[in-house]
């Protein structure tokens, strides 16, 4: 008992250090596998789409915040999981690959392009 009493600091320093490993490796157990990884990236496909359709161009810090409360909603679990530096770098992924869809792609330019000219 004298042993306790005499090393509480040690003891309770020693059980917040172990508490925190615990954390971490939780957080990095359940962080996403591929197949959700890509599911994801499809899903974010399909976002800024959408807000490349409603907002247009000259937008980005717009289109990224509507992204992120539309991602904050669909996958709740997710966006404690990541922070939004990583959020934000597939959402450039999205945009890089939603480009390319617009240059080769005349139904996907058309239904962009279509709603902001109405």
């Amino acid at each position: 008992m004298d042993f306790i009493i005499e090393n509480w600091p040690i003891i309770v320093a020693g059980a917040a250090f172990v508490a925190a490993v615990a954390s971490c490796v939780a957080k990095f157990v359940g962080l996403p596998t591929e197949s959700q990884l890509a599911k994801v990236k499809e899903w974010l496909l399909w976002a800024v789409t959408e807000a490349e359709k409603e907002l247009g161009g000259g937008t980005g810090q717009l289109k990224l915040r509507q992204v992120y409360d539309l991602f904050v909603t669909r996958f709740p679990w997710l966006a404690k999981m990541i922070s939004f530096d990583m959020f934000s770098s597939l959402v450039d992924e999205a945009l890089e690959e939603m480009r390319s869809m617009l240059d080769s792609n005349q139904a996907v330019k058309a239904f962009v392009e279509g709603a902001s000219h109405e």
